[in-house]
């Protein structure tokens, strides 16, 4: 019983001793200098490379085709360019159209009166009855034109 009181004292006194130098290294650490800065070279500046450039020439520019009418048309509705106009495509970017027909803003003109009228022209514009669009299906769904009157009283 001796020995287990005598190496527990012993223990405490060997954790004291070590608590108070631990103590003291970290105050010698905390008012010790700063470590001096190393020199830093600055680089000499690179020369600019110099070049004749009298006789050379660039590459052609690329040609910008320019599309016609009715591939713009198909193309604000095929929204993820895999040349197909689903129907979401189509009845999603037509919610404006709704907003415009119903000027009065009593909802008369439902959206799905509407979305049936869309589905149908979708439908009907469908040849193949893939529920897609090719781009030669989606040109039969264009406005007709009006004729320009012209008003001049030459």
């Amino acid at each position: 019983m001796n020995r287990v009181i005598l190496g527990a004292v012993g223990a405490l006194v060997l954790v004291g001793v070590g608590v108070f130098w631990w103590q003291g290294r970290a105050v010698v650490e905390i008012g010790a200098p700063p470590p001096l800065p190393e020199p830093v070279e600055t680089p000499a500046e690179p020369e600019i490379p110099q070049a004749d450039i009298t006789d050379l020439e660039g590459p052609a520019p690329p040609e910008a085709t320019e599309l016609t009418r009715e591939e713009r048309r198909f193309f604000r509705y095929d929204r993820n360019r895999d040349r197909k106009i689903t129907r979401r495509e189509m009845l999603s970017s037509r919610t404006d159209a709704f907003r415009k027909l119903d000027k009065d803003g009593n909802n008369l003109l439902t959206f799905e009166e509407w979305a049936v009228r869309t589905a149908e022209r979708f439908d009907g514009a469908d040849a193949d009855g893939d529920a897609s669009l090719t781009p030669e299906e989606f040109a039969t769904t264009a406005p007709k034109r009006r004729a320009r009157q012209n008003n001049c009283r030459c």
